[in-house]
């Protein structure tokens, strides 16, 4: 059941979420550019006024900021914290060249950048890993256990005992990847192939919708079929295969993002299902009442998400960097200046909309607008 957790447990869990991933996810850029000679000249987690900072025997300034929603490493040679290169690196002393980030080869400043990404996903496998050794892998099979009496499964004719291989064409192994598919595609057609005592056939439906809660007030739709499972198969998981599973669960979750965001620039779903850092608080802290299992693994999906966000190719992001470095690989000679100070301004604007708009679907859902509107009628 999920309990108010009041506005300090709001915000320490908040932090308890952020703080540790930004810190792993710039820890990636910051020990890879070791790794390849780059002096790292701040490490920031937040950004705005500066709470508390101290300087180590690197010359590296670490430094804990006001506002913990990112951090940035600024290694030498950056002109600032979204890593554009400083003309001035050329007119260092030749030691000084030698431990910027602009001097390196290519394939080192893809690596670095390329680290924070990475490192996200690595974290939350790691987590994912640990779920399925002390839990288990769910295997129950693709069979439909139960049909709901006028479901959408019922209206295509499936019955109980019907074994579903494949939704528009993507097999179906387990009764959880019927779930995983039809949950982000509410009313959408649906071509299936059914095996019903050894014999397959195709079978067209459509995909039922219905209306659920999230527990903090918002609704949403939910595609569903209206299929139970039979009995639940649970596997034990061994140590050697705990990564493999993890790494799967990843790449479900990070399909299911790719499926969502296409939905929503297709037109699909409503732009008002993204949400921002306001969201991420509440839910932080609505995990956090559910007990730690539950905040960890929030914490896996998170981490997830800021590796997927950062690989976008938007500048500004780890993501536009490495389209650049893309280019200058096939070009064999950098991106010009000019273009790329277009692009970071480009970056930034979509970037400051982005949060614009995502602050504004948060206010929504706490229903802030309705409230004032009810005030100024």
């Amino acid at each position: 059941m999920i309990h108010s957790p009041g506005f300090m447990l709001t915000i320490l869990a908040f932090v308890a979420v952020i703080g540790p991933l930004v810190f792993v996810h710039e820890l990636g850029h910051y020990l890879v550019g070791r790794w390849c000679g780059v002096k790292a000249e701040a490490f920031s987690i937040g950004f705005g006024p500066e709470i508390a900072a101290w300087v180590d025997r690197r010359g590296t300034r670490w430094r804990l900021a006001a506002f913990p929603l990112g951090g940035y490493v600024r290694f030498k040679g950056d002109m600032n914290a979204a890593s554009m290169a400083d003309p001035a690196w050329l007119l260092m002393p030749a030691e000084e060249r030698a431990q910027s980030f602009p001097a390196k080869p290519l394939w080192q400043r893809a690596v670095i950048v390329a680290a924070g990404p990475a490192i996200n996903f690595l974290f939350a496998i790691a987590i994912l890993a640990a779920f399925a050794f002390a839990h288990g892998e769910s295997r129950t099979p693709a069979v439909a256990g139960q049909v709901q009496p006028g479901s959408a499964a019922a209206a295509a004719g499936i019955r109980a005992g019907d074994r579903i291989r494949s939704l528009n064409g993507r097999e179906m192994t387990t009764f959880d990847d019927i779930r995983l598919y039809a949950q982000i595609r509410p009313g959408e057609p649906v071509a299936m192939v059914i095996e019903r005592d050894g014999r397959q056939f195709a079978m067209q439906g459509r995909i039922g919708s219905v209306e659920e809660g999230d527990g903090f007030g918002n609704k949403f739709r939910i595609g569903r079929l209206g299929l139970a499972p039979g009995k639940p198969v649970i596997e034990p998981v061994s140590l050697w295969r705990a990564p493999v599973v993890a790494i799967q669960r990843t790449g479900e979750i990070v399909r299911t993002m790719v499926e969502t965001m296409g939905q929503i620039l297709g037109g699909g779903r409503s732009v008002k299902e993204l949400g921002g850092p306001l969201k991420i608080a509440e839910v932080s802290g609505q995990a956090a009442t559910l007990g730690l299992e539950s905040f960890v693994f929030f914490m896996a999906l998170i981490s997830i998400n800021l590796g997927f966000i950062n690989l976008l190719p938007i500048p500004m992001l780890d993501g536009g960097h490495l389209l650049f470095y893309g280019v200058e690989a096939i070009q064999r000679r950098p991106v010009s200046e000019r273009v790329q100070e277009w692009a970071y301004k480009s970056g930034l604007a979509a970037l400051l909309a982005m949060m614009i708009l995502v602050t504004f679907n948060d206010l929504s859902s706490f229903g802030l607008w309705t409230r004032l509107s009810g005030l100024i009628g």
